[in-house]
């Protein structure tokens, strides 16, 4: 297990944590002196590794996901599907023996995806498959045909020359590469985020996308863009890996490519709905809390297995198991099924406001939020001198074969707005995740069950040993808002 560079620590903290066996000894007494640091008794530690080692032979984890796709299935905020989500939110969390079970309200916005029609109309005419961005207003009843530029990333489309793109379509063909950190979809998804605000500031009538994920399947992926306050708002759909590949073979051929697009997506009225939450409360300090988190909503291309019906199973699962302890950990375990991840973070932002006054308590949170992998790295966003802290934690799951990452994690997008709130996260594989990622192929069969349970083990040793221990994990920066 890799260890924590001595420079993220102040030099007492840092003898702290090169000390680390010598104060599971018993000897943390001056250490704590100097930098004071939560660390478990030898009976939580005990428990913690029971839990960890218990849910390897099996949970619920996987029946929740398939509850939730099965019964439900597509849920985009805003929707009727999504209501009934929210529904199912607090009836399962109920049945599973959850304290205190209940909605907090939220505004959410109501987007349609509609149907999509492409074409390739010259040189070789050509069907296209794709899908509206999220967000996009739709084109004309009509549709639109114009000629298409290419660009090979957003940089590039924002350096074009305006005469070029007046009144064409504009097409990024920037390919996502597979890592199993994800790192591809970070390098990739700013030209889906920013493209058809760019391409419309160049005069452009229309926005395509290679699809932003790393299969070979004809089926597109679509996600949230964003419109400049007061600018242009162009259609914007993105294709399919396959039919990208095509229209790439049709500029090759040095002729000029002319294209047909028609979209029926809609903006409606925001919907009020809700944030789901539920706890496990704690015995000896219930009101400091230790939340974990997923989002109930999901794009409509799938059943939402993969994201976040996934992140879902897994801390609902996770917090279910403490909570059947004979004693309970010391701190609150709060679940909170947030509504509206992706179009805005829309729970995130009304929980912070809700719970402003409370969000001192809030000692530490995570959310699970990338598919169903196994749980590979732990990295963390807490003060320097709680690092010993997660040092333990890290000692807790590295017979899951996870290794320590770093103190700069930004992940749990529905976290941010916590601002200061101390953050966990357990990095899954996602290496085959951004597949299936906001497409049709989002379903059930993509979960390995076993899987499941390995990133259930990691979550519920994690959650109590951080529920469990004395002392905090201080106060952090706000980390800077990902998409």
């Amino acid at each position: 297990m890799p260890s924590v560079p001595s420079a993220r620590r102040p030099p007492a903290a840092a003898l702290c944590g090169l000390s680390l066996g010598l104060l599971l000894a018993g000897t943390a007494g001056a250490c704590f002196a100097a930098s004071p640091s939560p660390l478990l008794s030898e009976a939580g530690r005990a428990t913690a590794a029971a839990l960890r080692d218990g849910a390897l032979g099996g949970t619920r984890a996987y029946d929740i996901v398939s509850s939730l796709t099965t019964e439900i299935g597509p849920r985009p905020a805003g929707s009727d599907a999504f209501q009934r989500a929210v529904e199912w939110g607090v009836r399962t969390l109920k049945d599973l023996g959850f304290q205190n079970v209940r909605t907090e309200k939220v505004t959410v916005p109501h987007w349609e995806i509609g149907e999509g029609e492409g074409r390739i109309t010259a040189p070789w005419p050509q069907p296209m498959v794709l899908a509206a961005l999220g967000g996009s207003v739709p084109t004309p009843e009509a549709g639109i045909d114009a000629e298409v530029v290419q660009a090979a990333s957003l940089d590039a489309l924002k350096a074009l020359d305006p005469s070029k793109v007046k009144g064409k379509i504009v097409f990024i063909a920037k390919r996502m590469e597979r890592h199993r950190d994800g790192a591809g979809y970070r390098e990739t998804v700013p030209g889906r985020g920013g493209g058809a605000a760019a391409a419309g500031r160049l005069g452009a009538v229309a926005f395509l996308i290679r699809s932003v994920g790393t299969d070979n399947n004809r089926t597109p992926h679509t996600g949230a863009m964003d419109y400049e306050k007061g600018g242009p708002r162009i259609p914007a759909a993105a294709l399919s890996s396959p039919d990208a590949d095509l229209l790439e073979k049709e500029f090759a051929s040095g002729r000029p490519v002319t294209f047909h697009l028609k979209l029926t997506s809609r903006w409606l009225p925001d919907v009020e709905a809700g944030n789901v939450v539920g706890e496990i409360r704690g015995r000896e300090k219930p009101d400091e809390i230790v939340l974990l988190g997923c989002h109930l909503d999901s794009w409509p291309l799938g059943t939402g297995a993969i994201d976040d019906g996934a992140g879902c199973g897994i801390v609902i699962e996770a917090a279910r198991r403490i909570g059947e302890l004979k004693e309970k950990p010391r701190r609150t375990i709060r679940v909170v099924l947030f509504a509206n991840e992706e179009f805005g973070l829309s729970g995130g932002r009304a929980y912070a406001q809700a719970h402003a006054a409370e969000l001192a308590h809030h000692i530490l949170a995570g959310e699970s939020d990338l598919g169903s992998g196994r749980v590979y790295s732990l990295a963390s966003r807490v003060a320097p001198g709680a690092l010993p802290a997660v040092d333990e934690i890290a000692n807790l799951l590295a017979p899951l074969g996870i290794e320590r990452g770093d103190n700069k994690t930004a992940e749990g997008s529905d976290l941010q707005p916590l601002a200061t709130v101390p953050v966990l996260s357990l990095r899954q594989d996602a290496t085959w995740y951004f597949d299936w990622h906001h497409s049709a192929n989002d379903t059930l069969d993509k979960i390995d069950p076993k899987d499941l349970d390995q990133d259930v083990a990691a979550w519920s040793a994690a959650a109590y040993a951080a529920a469990e221990m004395t002392g905090d994990f201080g106060r952090v920066a706000p980390a800077p808002e990902q998409r």
